[in-house]
């Protein structure tokens, strides 16, 4: 799956790491958190800094660590309280039985408990502890506590444990837990895109890639398209509340996160999946993939062998998918594309109109700088006349930084058309 790490960048993350072995973990987890781009600041009980120094920490964070609640430089600006309402999430790990203990009951006797007391973030422990006192009776009440009181708890998992026993009571790896954070934070963001997003509440169907038109079972017609621009409209389409599916050629590109994947080879096939989804409802069609203008007239059951100095192959024509969508009796929004080495603007106008579309983006894929496999875009969006919309010049940018501002022409598009008279 992939992810736009920037919608983490203004989320912070408070790591608290209390005393035992699994310790030396989170300084992994430090690294991999910011990774996908959170803020990260660590909090350190004295237990903990027997395992690993501080230092690790801070240049693995890049921020000072916190590790005294009577801190006279930072008490001089109720330091503990300001953390507290820094962060975003605490997350403890590893969670030592001292701490669990702390939290249930209420102290406030270090940096850590008290922040937990002061604090309006959700709370993630994940205790790491030896066998026996994960399954001892205190531990358990006390665990049972802190779910009562909206704590969330990552349950350990089971092996063997650095005091020779096994059982449960390891802390999960670093990556698991990373991970668990990203979506959570992930979906908070979606639930506040289906509600407010642009697109909130729109079924979207977008294809994207080449498509590959049989000569025989070895060897196929096809074209450069990557289909990098529409998995990125179609992240960000998602990202805007919608829900998506991405009728998807034969590209190597990874499935965006939330979006539907249904991967198609041919024209035909991809047209066919196309009206399946119009039937199954449909709010906007966007036409982004390169589709093949003609495909072989009858494919070889076998490889064609080698004869001769020519190989004459009967071509007949493709069917036009988005004006296919276009033409149908429940007609959702229609955005095409138009991907032209001359003549760009002029050529995607007739498009328009000659497809019933009421919108279309068009590029110069001559630009070496902008053409297939590039990560950078340059397009022209032209609306429908019943828009009475004028023309949008998208300066080149990232290919997910146009794929925004297209989400943002269909929505004002959506809600501009003039009614006919």
């Amino acid at each position: 799956m992939s992810f736009d790490l920037s919608v983490f960048s203004n989320k912070n993350i408070i790591l608290a790491v209390t005393g035992g072995i699994a310790a030396y973990k989170s300084a992994i987890l430090v690294r991999r958190l910011k990774d996908y781009g959170f803020n990260v600041r660590v909090v350190m009980t004295k237990g903990a800094q027997a395992f690993i120094t501080p230092l690790t920490f801070q240049a693995l964070s890049g921020n000072p660590v916190h590790t005294e609640l009577l801190d006279p430089e930072a008490e001089a600006g109720m330091g503990h309280i300001e953390l507290a309402r820094w962060a975003d999430l605490i997350l403890v790990a590893p969670a030592s039985c001292d701490t669990i203990a702390k939290f249930a009951a209420g102290l406030a006797d270090d940096l850590l408990s008290t922040v937990y007391l002061a604090t309006k973030a959700p709370v993630w422990v994940a205790p790491a502890m030896n066998q026996q006192m994960w399954a001892a009776k205190p531990t358990q009440r006390n665990l049972n506590t802190l779910v009562e009181d909206g704590v969330h708890v990552i349950l350990p998992e089971s092996g063997s444990q650095a005091c020779g026993d096994v059982g449960l009571g390891r802390m999960p790896e670093p990556e698991d837990l990373a991970e668990q954070v990203k979506d959570y934070f992930h979906q908070a963001q979606r639930a506040i895109a289906e509600k407010f997003g642009l697109l909130a509440g729109k079924r979207v169907v977008i294809t994207a890639g080449p498509t590959r038109e049989a000569i025989d079972p070895v060897r196929y017609i096809s074209n450069h398209s990557t289909g990098k621009m529409g998995f990125a409209i179609a992240a960000a389409c998602y990202s805007a509340g919608a829900k998506v599916t991405l009728l998807a050629g034969p590209v190597s590109l990874d499935t965006p996160n939330g979006v539907k994947r249904i991967n198609v080879s041919s024209a035909i096939k991809m047209l066919d999946e196309s009206l399946h989804q119009l039937e199954e409802g449909c709010d906007v069609f966007i036409a982004t993939a390169a589709v093949a203008d003609y495909r072989v007239a009858e494919v070889a059951e076998h490889k064609i062998k080698k004869a001769g100095d020519e190989l004459n192959v009967s071509l007949i024509k493709n069917p036009d998918i988005v004006a296919t969508i276009a033409k149908q009796e429940k007609r959702p929004f229609m955005v095409g594309f138009a991907a032209e080495t001359r003549n760009v603007e002029e050529y995607a106008a007739g498009k328009l109109v000659a497809k019933k579309l009421d919108m279309i983006a068009c590029n110069d894929v001559s630009r070496a700088d902008i053409g297939f496999a590039s990560d950078e875009n340059a397009m022209i969006v032209f609306f429908a006349e019943q828009y009475q919309m004028e023309k949008r010049d998208l300066e080149k940018a990232s290919k997910q930084e146009i794929a925004q501002q297209l989400v943002e022409a269909i929505h004002d598009a959506l809600h501009n058309e003039i009614e006919p008279v």
